[in-house]
């Protein structure tokens, strides 16, 4: 008999539940019981923050865990962002040894590549009698979030007014961070339980320095590095390889749940004002509002034999469904507009819908029919039929295989060998100031450039691609894994070498 698991999830600084975006959903799904808090100073509005002390936020968590410790056989702790610090404070303080703990994007170091200039002088500035309670640290571009669409999502709350996140904190609370940073870097050496670390590359708030540092004091830790996300990793795009490194690290196991209850049906009035909006947000590209339309249950039905036909189910699938279209089709892909819809009897209503997309050198003006149910005040359930089955399905395939084109086309070949006044020591220096190199911030590259330094950087660091190749609908997954494969028997010294080398050729240029 599995024993009873529980966990708490503490949120980041500013932030609320939304932060650790569906992972309670998936550790429910599992039979681990989850508790969350909402820390001092947050839930109301960012003034709220001015007068709060770390120790404030550590005597909360401490509270929480000692209510919640002694109901359960396993226990884990999991927080995101100022939250990883809290529960990694949080662990060392209490010697936690009876479950695990999980720090997501943990900011050990503020140095991610759009911090400002500017950001060492803030130590300066927490003397000043009055300007660390009035000065702003404003939310800004990316917002954390690498995708695009995600991104949107997020600015549509803010310009909405949703009390999801702060849209800004105050210097003062900066300090209180700072202060638990330093504490954290200190206590990791004092943490009982196996830990895991989920960091994101392209942090731009913190650097893998923060992982590394967390591997390297900790006594029981592991990393798990994200290739495609910015800070907000539990909902950027990587959020699917977030959840299943920590569910493999508590070695849970979804559970078969019972079927979701029937939802109260929609009035007229409801279906027509849910319809009208739906069209609207679609023709306008606002996928964000799109989203907001749909139950959290939603089920959509994509027709066809291509890399964008498929069955979604809820909206975060729908997320990966919508940047896929415009992935493949480089943003082309847009609907140019609806036909009359068609009510039927059993609620349901069928629209006509007309799309537009071009990718490798072809173009597509394709048309099909949406069914959509309702449901519970929101659309439950989408069914799209093409009227031309075959071409979509060559358009989309073609593009795919375009995307597959690109990643062996621009594939560097294996490196042979590796200059003798560069190895060993000196070799391993020089690859890492190249990695540092290549991710500094200001330095856009384009993503074949991408995608040859990730191949070496991978080989280098892990040796041959051990996984399977995705499938054909996760078209830039297949990139990566088919540049990467191409270094196959490529010696991790021969990759670090020609990693170096490609950079260095990259700095004259």
């Amino acid at each position: 008999m599995r024993p009873r698991t529980g966990v708490l999830l503490i949120h980041g600084l500013g932030g609320t539940q939304f932060d650790l975006g569906s992972m309670h959903k998936h550790l429910k799904r599992c039979g681990i019981e989850t508790h969350s808090l909402t820390l001092p100073g947050h839930g109301t509005t960012p003034e709220a923050l001015v007068s709060i002390r770390a120790e404030a936020w550590i005597d909360a968590v401490r509270a929480k865990y000692r209510e919640l410790i002694g109901q359960y056989e396993v226990f884990h702790v999991m927080g995101m962002c100022m939250g990883a610090l809290l529960a990694a404070a949080l662990c060392a303080l209490e010697r936690h040894d009876k479950g695990r703990l999980v720090t997501l994007a943990p900011p050990l170091y503020i140095d991610g590549w759009s911090t400002p200039w500017w950001r060492a002088a803030r130590h300066l500035a927490y003397y000043l009698p009055v300007l660390p309670a009035r000065m702003k640290i404003e939310e800004s571009e990316p917002f954390g979030i690498k995708n695009a669409l995600v991104r949107n999502i997020v600015k549509a709350k803010f310009a909405r007014g949703d009390n999801f996140h702060y849209r800004w904190v105050p210097l003062a609370c900066i300090r209180e961070v700072d202060r638990l940073r330093r504490q954290v870097k200190r206590d990791l050496p004092g943490i009982a339980c196996p830990t895991l670390v989920v960091h994101a590359r392209e942090d731009e708030l913190t650097s893998l320095k923060s992982a590394a540092l967390i591997a390297r004091k900790a006594p029981d830790a592991r990393v798990v590095v994200l290739e495609n996300s910015y800070h907000m990793i539990c909902v950027d795009n990587d959020r699917d390889q977030v959840v299943s490194s920590v569910l493999d690290f508590f070695e849970a196991v979804p559970q078969e749940t019972a079927a979701a209850m029937e939802a109260q049906p929609c009035t007229p009035d409801e279906v027509q004002s849910l319809l009208k909006r739906f069209t609207s947000a679609m023709r306008e590209q606002r996928y964000e509002d799109v989203l907001a339309l749909l139950s959290a249950e939603v089920r959509w039905e994509q027709g066809g034999s291509n890399p964008v036909a498929r069955v979604c189910e809820g909206r975060n699938a729908l997320i990966d469904l919508f940047s896929q279209f415009s992935t493949l089709s480089a943003g082309t892909f847009r609907v140019v507009g609806f036909g009359e819809p068609d009510c039927a009897s059993d609620g349901t209503v069928r629209v006509p819908l007309f799309t537009e997309a071009a990718a490798a050198g072809t173009t597509l003006a394709a048309s099909g029919r949406l069914q959509l149910a309702f449901g519970g005040a929101r659309i439950r359930a989408v069914r799209y039929e093409p009227d031309r089955y075959a071409e979509e399905d060559a358009f989309w395939n073609a593009a795919a295989r375009s995307a597959d084109g690109d990643a062996a086309r621009f594939a560097m070949p294996a490196p042979s060998g590796v200059d003798p006044a560069l190895s060993g020591a000196a070799l391993a220096a020089a690859f890492e100031v190249a990695v540092a190199e290549m991710n500094a911030p200001g330095r856009p590259l384009p993503p074949a450039v991408l995608l040859r330094l990730r191949a070496l950087y991978k080989q280098a660091r892990s040796g041959d691609v051990g996984c399977a190749r995705p499938g054909v609908m996760d078209t830039i997954a297949r990139a990566k894994y088919g540049a990467w494969a191409q270094l196959r028997g490529t010696s991790r010294e021969e990759a670090m070498y020609g990693y170096v080398s490609y950079a260095r050729s990259l700095a004259q240029d």
